[in-house]
């Protein structure tokens, strides 16, 4: 690992070279030098993991499973009619549910579960795709560029303690960071289908900036099992559902209106719902359905996801976006190659 990287980053805020309309979206100087030692070490801990066999993402590693879906966009007022919410209309998406962890391992392990949904024949996205990432907390727990190469390290170390105790100065604890993912790893999940996703970080709606999230739409009227004696219990969960039902879920975006106290730039910052409500703009349905087959597990570790698979209008704000933009590439051309596939969006189904 990259062990000797020196981190002596001046984090003195300077302008971002305007390519929006989003004055308040700063970068710190050096941030590009950590972007790209953070990638750095992305394809170097890649590449060693696949020495044992299959390469895998560097996050969000543990695929529960590849779901077909419809994003529904609801009548909206003119002020929300904005990107691919401009016209009431359906999308076919594929989304995929995860653990967090770069680990593979036992689902009874506390972690962050993520959803990220692949929209399909986005006119106006260089990808063709609108990809909208989700994990089931409502902020991120690394502030910014400099942060994320710490915490990369840590990782490359198997010695997350690191990151948030880096020497014997209390003023140089992340304890704030150290809450949230005491709160992530605290979470009970029974299914990925029965729970709530965030984005965390913010992005583009036209003129404004959003934070967005999916919430099931209706009240579980059955119990699942949490299956304890299975390293699988998400998975198996997921398809006992969609053997019997759909599943749904809401997708809302929370419209940013106050600067200070939501920041573009601070992703540990949740913006108040009490100041801004989630607003309903899609409906996702998830029909029954049978997921859990190799092919269709093959084909789900096959696809990239990435916040920058984006129209104009949902762009991704913010330092951490921009570091994602670095990570996802990297981790998605590294295993791509590793494991001797070629990358391409998938066609509409």
């Amino acid at each position: 690992m990259l062990k000797g990287l020196l981190l002596s980053l001046a984090l003195v805020p300077v302008p971002l070279i305007p390519t929006c309309a989003f004055s308040d979206e700063l970068v710190l100087e050096n941030e590009a030098l950590a972007i790209q030692q953070i990638s750095q070490l992305v394809e170097e801990s890649i590449r060693s993991d696949a020495k044992q066999g299959f390469a895998h993402r560097n996050a969000h590693a543990k695929t529960h499973g590849c779901v077909k879906a419809q994003f529904h966009v609801l009548p909206l007022p003119d002020e929300m009619r904005v990107g691919i919410f401009a016209q009431a209309r359906e999308y076919p998406v594929w989304i995929r549910y995860s653990n967090g962890s770069e680990k593979i391992q036992d689902d009874s392990v506390g972690d962050g579960r993520g959803m990220a949904i692949k929209l399909m024949d986005i006119e106006h996205s260089p990808s063709g795709t609108q990809d909208f990432v989700m994990f089931n907390h409502p902020v991120f727990f690394v502030r910014n560029a400099a942060d994320y190469v710490e915490f990369q390290k840590a990782l490359a170390e198997d010695s997350l303690i690191q990151f948030f105790f880096p020497d014997l100065d209390p003023r140089n604890f992340r304890l704030h960071e150290l809450k949230i993912v005491t709160m992530i790893q605290n979470k009970k999940i029974n299914n990925p289908l029965h729970t709530q996703y965030w984005s965390a970080t913010p992005y583009r709606f036209g003129d404004t900036a959003i934070k967005f999230s999916a919430r099931p739409c209706d009240k579980i009227t059955y119990s699942l099992s949490r299956g304890a004696q299975s390293p699988n219990f998400l998975r198996e969960n997921m398809q006992k559902h969609l053997d019997h039902e759909d599943a749904c879920f809401n997708f809302m975006v929370q419209l940013r209106k106050h600067s200070l106290e939501m920041p573009i730039e601070d992703p540990t910052v949740e913006w108040n719902e009490k100041d801004s409500p989630f607003i309903s703009v899609a409906k996702i349905i998830i029909p029954s359905q049978a997921f859990n087959t190799p092919e269709q597990l093959k084909f789900c570790e096959d696809l990239t996801f990435t916040p920058w698979h984006a129209a104009p209008d949902h762009q991704p704000l913010g330092g951490i976006n921009r570091v994602r933009k670095a990570v996802y590439e990297t981790s998605s051309r590294v295993r791509h190659e590793l494991n001797g596939i070629e990358r391409n969006e998938p066609a509409s189904f």
